[in-house]
């Protein structure tokens, strides 16, 4: 089935001739390679007086190219970023039996046919948000189950996808959820890069910083914002524009059909209680073997946290499994290995587009290319001598990481980089900026461009989302569809910086 005559404005045509993803990761490691050799040797250090010194590596000296063969396939492509490509596997085999035993079917169903189309676009953006607690799983789960409610509800399943990354993204600086892992990160660091350049672990109310906490009541009302903001992107912008493209719907899948018969509803109800079975088994793990726990150095691990991504897979493999032996559609074990197998059929380009991006992202940033764009542009950020007026340096900042963005997509490498310099900088330029203040401004400006950047580590997996229902979907028409988002999260989000920094109002507890 295929919804409306698809667009042909201008941005269309222009986004439609931007080369497929692997190709443009092909020219961009060439690009780095040549630029690697141009500038090797190239020393420089970040600014402030931190005592930092880096130096561009030359791709091309006998060392460096053993470095690229002898790293290409494992450490470079299936352990890039904590390994994500096998986790984006696992979670496929998860996902693949709870879709062939009707599981997600019925669920989508139930709320397809209880959910205003208008407040669709508020909740998923929420939803998003919320399960970025999750990490890498929200990602692989819900922007996918996003896709197929909307085209479930006979909406384009392209706007689902679009309000359903833009959530999951803004969830990483923003969240009704305290003590999250990416709290965590952010916090325990800012506060060290404090102590270490001399600058008092103190708020700006002056009581002691906690780490997982201090950013807590920012970070809340952003998430209403990110919501908001999102939900009336999605219905004013995004879904007027996206829904003219042309989709095709999998075989035997029928939009607008929300019935669901008495056996569908038992086998649904198997389905859930196998859920709260794997969730217990999850939750037994969580509070015993991994635990978390401090070392002997005094570093703080959080292991099921590290690999929630495995627990989620095991949840809905669990419900899939209960609900298809209960509703007959898997009666045996080939049944749920073959269902399993053949959500993995859809992963063919995602590999080679992950070998070729990852790669690339891994010689980018051992070649020191992604430090220097960072601490160039952080001196050009300093020497604009703004120092007398903290709001403008907060949005300052707050813009700048949303650049760096685009070419470090890490949360906790870019701070590792920029935050041991902006940390106790800008205390010193103007004591109002505390490390709390400075860690949300960093929160504030990273998801906002996360949905724009080819480098960003799932937008791949994304762009195979959507090549689901529109075979012919370019990493252009992506850019693009996802820019109103952009736009708007960075615009709300710098104003009610300034607005709840001039307010006096404590960032955290």
């Amino acid at each position: 089935m295929s919804a409306k005559g698809a667009g042909g404005g201008l941005l269309e045509r222009i986004a439609g001739r931007i080369p497929d993803p692997v190709i443009i990761f092909l020219a961009f490691y060439v690009v780095a390679f040549v630029v690697s050799v141009a500038l090797g040797g190239t020393a420089f250090s970040a600014p402030g007086g931190s005592g930092e010194s880096f130096e561009i590596r030359s791709m091309a000296t006998a060392e460096n190219v053993r470095w690229i063969f002898s790293n290409c396939l494992v450490r470079n492509w299936v352990s890039y970023a904590h390994g994500m490509l096998p986790i984006v596997l696992v979670v496929m085999m998860g996902i693949g039996v709870a879709e062939k035993s009707g599981f997600f079917s019925v669920l989508l169903r139930l709320v397809g046919r209880g959910v205003n189309g208008g407040a669709l676009s508020y909740a998923v953006v929420g939803a998003g948000m919320a399960a970025s607690v999750a990490s890498d799983a929200a990602y692989l789960v819900l922007i996918p189950l996003a896709a197929t409610l909307y085209a479930t509800m006979g909406r384009s399943p392209l706007v689902g996808i679009a309000t359903a990354f833009a959530g999951v993204s803004a969830g990483f600086g923003a969240n009704l959820i305290p003590a999250t892992t990416h709290d965590v990160v952010v916090g325990v660091n800012a506060i060290a890069f404090a102590e270490g350049m001399g600058v008092p672990a103190v708020s700006r109310c002056g009581a002691a910083l906690c780490a997982p906490t201090m950013d807590y009541f920012y970070m809340a009302g952003l998430f209403v914002v990110f919501t908001a903001f999102g939900g009336f992107v999605t219905n004013r912008f995004v879904a007027p524009r996206v829904s003219k493209i042309e989709w095709t719907a999998p075989d035997g899948f029928r939009p607008g059909e929300f019935a669901v018969t008495g056996s569908e509803m038992r086998s649904m109800w198997w389905g859930v209680a196998g859920f709260l079975v794997a969730i217990a088994v999850a939750a037994a793990f969580a509070f015993g073997p991994l635990a978390p726990y401090v070392d002997a150095t005094g570093r703080r691990h959080q292991p099921f946290m590290e690999n929630v991504v495995v627990f989620v897979a095991l949840a809905f493999l669990v419900a899939g499994l209960a609900c298809g032996i209960a509703s007959g559609k898997i009666r045996s074990a080939r049944d749920a290995i073959s269902a399993a197998a053949g959500q993995m059929g859809s992963c063919g380009y995602l590999m080679v587009l992950t070998f070729v991006a990852f790669n690339f992202l891994a010689m980018f940033n051992y070649s020191g290319l992604g430090a220097w764009i960072a601490c160039s542009g952080a001196k050009g950020l300093l020497a604009l001598d703004l120092g007398a007026s903290p709001s403008v340096v907060l949005v300052a900042f707050i813009l700048f990481t949303a650049f760096v963005n685009l070419f470090i997509s890490s949360l906790s490498a870019k701070w590792m980089l920029i935050g041991p310099v902006f940390v106790p900088m800008l205390y010193h330029v103007n004591n109002a900026l505390t490390p709390e203040v400075v860690a949300a401004a960093y929160r504030t400006g990273d998801p906002c461009t996360n949905i724009l950047t080819p480098v960003m580590t799932f937008a791949g997996v994304v762009l195979v989302f959507c090549r689901k229902w529109k075979p012919d979907f370019t990493i252009g028409d992506q850019i693009l569809m996802m820019f109103p988002y952009s736009a708007a999260f960075l615009s709300a989000a710098v104003l009610y910086m300034l607005v709840y920094f001039n307010s006096g109002l404590p960032f955290g507890f």
